[in-house]
């Protein structure tokens, strides 16, 4: 009990060193503060997201892990200092988290101009960090074997081993965010929620246990969009979108996966769909530079290919001179913090007269999501039965790089 008892009060001066002192001390002025510190457990990692009211220059250093100090009652933990950013005593008791990766967060004033994140461990094995904008986070992963064996608590298979079983869909913007306003008040949130609802209609009716990141009109941070599709151990995740151009005579379908070298025309898309400036995509970019997709990358190029030709195949029932914009890549915030087989897909403009008729039509919408629904099917037969790519998805798979060009 002494030795415990020890530990804790350690632990607590510890804590202490991070929040020097406010007594008489006032606020430093042109400091933002933070909005809110929240953590997602996933079965292969933990999120930690720390909410901003201003963006901040992470210090290049990163994130530094020290070893735990167990005279001090310190554990293994990793800190981050930011700055500009005052805490004051907010978080001076942290927020517990227990999950088998992480003990718990803290964050404290470590001086007048900078805060200190402190993430303390029980697993780890490696982590990632990265910025996001609109509003200003810090996104922290943290990666490692849990207390539990793989596929104990979560369910979840290795990578390698897993069926295609839950596919998570992804209706764009809702409520306040309403994405592109289109021909007649065409509006994007309305057609992918219509899409989104038929899509998991027609992936039920083919077996697949679907989870919607939304049901209704309402708005969801693509924070969120990504919680919900984590936390419900998808295999596949879909994120459903219509374009929009200033061009009102651009027309046709596109399909997205996520990529650091993607082409420059993207960002346009890219930006409005993130809901940020294109210029503010830089950061993200570098980020992307740096994440290894690897496997995860050659099974979405598989996903969307499919995905594209039966949309394509199914829309020209409707109207062959419809174009078909190709299997692109660019650096979407929701696909690039999914940890599953992506892709976004943009099914026509809401800006181009004869795109609007056919999207405000349900026999069209119901249409795409069949197709969909279909790509994702073939997706399935090939991963379980361990195929190879066939010579048409290799084909496609070319287009995607020969199509770095603006085809509009």
């Amino acid at each position: 009990m002494g030795r415990q008892r020890g530990a804790r009060v350690a632990l607590l001066l510890g804590l202490i060193c991070l929040v020097p002192t406010m007594m008489g001390v006032e606020r430093p002025p042109g400091l933002g503060d933070v909005r809110d510190v929240r953590t997602w457990s996933y079965p292969d990692y933990t999120r930690v997201v720390v909410e901003l009211t201003r963006e901040v220059r992470l210090p290049r250093s990163g994130l530094i892990r020290l070893a735990a100090n167990s005279r001090a009652g310190r554990p293994d933990r990793l800190y981050l200092d930011v700055p500009g950013i005052w805490v004051g005593r907010r978080y001076e008791e942290g927020i517990e988290v227990g999950d088998g990766l992480l003990d718990g967060v803290r964050l404290g004033q470590n001086t007048l101009q900078n805060s200190r994140l402190v993430i303390d461990l029980e697993r780890y094995d490696h982590h990632r960090l990265f910025t996001l904008p609109s509003p200003a986070r810090i996104v922290v992963d943290v990666y490692g074997e849990r207390t539990a064996a793989p596929g104990d608590a979560s369910g979840r298979l290795p990578t390698e081993l897993r069926r295609v079983h839950t596919v998570v869909v992804d209706p764009g913007h809702g409520g306040r965010d309403p994405g592109a306003t289109g021909i007649g008040g065409l509006r994007e949130k309305d057609v992918n929620l219509a899409i989104a609802k038929k899509l998991g209609t027609h992936l039920e009716a083919r077996g697949f246990e679907v989870v919607l990141t939304r049901e209704s009109d309402r708005t969801l941070s693509l924070e969120e969009r990504t919680a919900v599709a984590e936390s419900s151990g998808g295999d596949v995740f879909i994120s459903i979108h219509a374009n929009a151009s200033r061009r009102t005579q651009t027309r046709g379908i596109e399909t997205y996966t996520l990529d650091a070298n993607h082409e420059r025309h993207s960002l346009d898309v890219a930006a409005r769909e993130n809901g940020v400036p294109a210029a503010r995509l830089d950061p993200l970019q570098r980020a992307l530079a740096k994440l290894q997709v690897g496997e995860l990358a050659s099974h979405s190029e598989r996903l969307a290919s499919l995905v594209h030709e039966n949309m394509i195949r199914g829309a020209h029932r409707r109207d062959k001179s419809l174009p078909d914009l190709g299997l692109k890549k660019g650096p979407f915030y929701v696909l690039f913090m999914s940890s599953m087989s992506s892709v976004l897909v943009e099914t026509g403009f809401v800006t181009n007269q004869r795109d609007a008729n056919l999207l405000r039509s349900a026999q069209y919408q119901t249409e795409l999501a069949k197709q969909i629904a279909d790509g994702v099917d073939r997706y399935r037969e090939q991963i379980e039965s361990g195929a190879q790519p066939s010579a048409r998805l290799a084909k496609g798979a070319l287009r995607v790089r020969r199509n770095d060009g603006n085809p509009r």
